[in-house]
């Protein structure tokens, strides 16, 4: 109990969302007809699955922090993974950075301005 188990991204445009996040992290998403607005299950490769919807306002501005909360993903390799990112239309929004040992952690936005972050566990991050 008391555990995240479930997410959401909201998107302006659904279609390069799936595009973004099937690409890099090899996401199945699977749009759900029943519901009665443009909705996406998310299934990922571990426990926590989520969902992907239609941004039902307007994005806010870049360079406001961000008004939610930020999931970050574990990765095997943090760069391998940074430059998929990057390569697929993502940009950095906080740099690489050691949380002494713990882990490699950075932040990223992606094609629709959501922030994110990524970790790849590593005892002798500095």
């Amino acid at each position: 109990m008391n555990t995240i188990s479930y997410f959401e991204i909201q998107a302006s445009d659904t279609a390069k969302a799936i595009q973004f996040y099937t690409n890099v992290f090899q996401w199945n998403i699977i749009r759900e007809e029943s519901v009665p607005y443009e909705y996406f299950r998310i299934e990922t490769s571990g426990t926590i699955h989520g969902g992907l919807l239609k941004r039902p306002v307007a994005v806010p501005p870049t360079g406001c922090g961000t008004n939610a909360y930020t999931c970050s993903l574990i990765v095997e390799n943090f760069d391998k993974t940074a430059a998929l990112i990057l390569e697929n239309g993502g940009q950095v929004a906080m740099p690489k950075f050691a949380i002494p040992g713990r882990c490699w952690q950075g932040y990223f936005i992606d094609t629709d301005n959501n922030v994110f972050g990524i970790f790849e566990v590593n005892e002798n991050a500095r």
